[in-house]
């Protein structure tokens, strides 16, 4: 006779199907896409070809020939990883003259390069505060700054967003010791920029330090691509102790990882402490030998930026008689980020599919990446977006505004967004 079978506690783990559901019953779930160049500003997306409109490529250097050759030059003579962390063996020379270059490129003492953007920001927030400090944070700040301030275990408090007088009065109220002020240099889902010098005076004035991320700022904007710090006269001889300035590689720089630049002793102790720096396998040299090529690329690229500039007054220009027909919103940008605020998350899917038919590919932009009610399309701009790019993206916009394209014509659970 065979023992009655007994049932097996019920596991967390079997709730899984049932939460990724409810992510589909809110338009939630994410999908990644296969994609690789197609030339200008095309992609090869799962095997077709579409006008992208998502990369935050801005300079068109990612493809760029120089790039390329000075990758393939540095792997021949270093091979293809690093091998070590930064602090055993794995600081090249090549990694070395990045840094130093870094430095003298953005007008500060000294500067450091890590693998990535996302670990910077999570590591270096825990070495510069800890538990009694305070963190004075932007509440459209990046997830990677919310998340290093979270795991530092200082006191988080969340400042309504570009309110300097919120950001005052929270400030004054704070008995802490150390007090450390975190906001994106240019926002990067709203395109907007951050007051970098009236931020500075108030951590002047309540002996704060001010963490800038300048992901999508250096390259782009400032006095030779230099970057938002540059921009607001704040490097060189008019650099602050109070400002740790950190910037991305991967976005208009068109490579990978990322620095934090300030004063020497800021960041020698940023060396020692940083966890995601210290523990870290260092970035493979043919990346830092195709980032002082870029470098020298950005430096030389004022034709670029203004070639950009040109493309973001068309985009602004043109929508104009569609988000008068549509409702929809277009956010106060100056950047090549332009949001287009559709709402809620089903309407932004159906637009993003909508334009998807023709062609065209621009991603809808959901909670918890931006807040409740906001979804949009985060339309991104490049160099390699040709005047006729721009009209073509205008005029499908155009035709989804004046068909109302509603979300139950489409078929939401295939489409794609972020």
């Amino acid at each position: 006779m065979n023992a009655p079978t007994i049932p097996s506690p019920a596991s967390w783990l079997d709730q899984i199907p049932q939460r990724l559901a409810a992510l589909d019953d809110a338009h939630l779930r994410r999908h990644r896409r296969v994609a690789e160049p197609a030339g200008g500003a095309r992609l090869r997306v799962d095997g077709r070809e579409m006008l992208a409109f998502c990369s935050n490529d801005y300079l068109a250097l990612a493809t760029h020939p120089a790039l390329a050759a000075a990758a393939c030059d540095g792997a021949y003579r270093y091979g293809t990883g690093a091998g070590a962390s930064p602090l055993v063996s794995g600081h090249s020379s090549a990694n070395d003259a990045l840094e130093r270059e870094l430095a003298a490129f953005t007008g500060l003492p000294r500067a450091l390069y890590f693998y990535a953007g996302y670990a910077t920001n999570a590591g270096i927030v825990p070495a510069l505060v800890g538990e009694g400090d305070a963190i004075f944070s932007d509440a459209l700040n990046h997830a990677c700054l919310i998340d290093g301030a979270r795991l530092s275990r200082a006191r988080i408090h969340r400042c309504a967003h570009a309110n300097l007088a919120d950001l005052e009065a929270q400030l004054a109220a704070s008995p802490a010791p150390r007090k450390l002020v975190m906001s994106d240099a240019v926002f990067s889902m709203d395109g907007d920029s951050a007051d970098i010098p009236a931020l500075l005076a108030l951590c002047e004035r309540h002996d704060a330090l001010l963490l800038l991320d300048d992901a999508h700022g250096f390259g782009v904007c400032g006095p030779q691509g230099r970057g938002s710090l540059a921009a607001a006269g704040l490097t060189g001889a008019n650099a602050s102790r109070r400002v740790l300035y950190m910037a991305t590689l991967g976005k208009a720089a068109g490579v990978a990882g990322a620095f934090v630049a300030g004063p020497d002793e800021l960041v020698e102790w940023l060396l020692q402490k940083t966890r995601s720096y210290i523990f870290a396998t260092a970035a493979p040299a043919p990346l830092a030998c195709a980032l002082r090529a870029s470098l020298h690329l950005i430096e030389q690229g004022d034709g670029r930026r203004a070639q950009l500039q040109r493309a973001i007054a068309r985009l602004r220009q043109g929508l104009q008689p569609v988000l008068a027909r549509s409702g929809w919103q277009l956010g106060h940008s100056a950047t090549p980020i332009q949001p287009l605020m559709i709402g809620g998350n089903a309407e932004a899917l159906a637009v993003m599919q909508g334009l998807q038919e023709q062609g065209l590919w621009v991603p809808a932009i959901r909670p918890p990446t931006v807040p409740e009610g906001t979804a949009r399309l985060r339309i991104a701009l490049s160099v390699a977006h040709t005047e006729a790019d721009i009209d073509r993206l205008v005029q499908a916009l155009g035709r989804l505004a004046a068909t109302a394209v509603s979300t139950s014509a489409q078929p939401l659970a295939q489409t794609h967004g972020a």
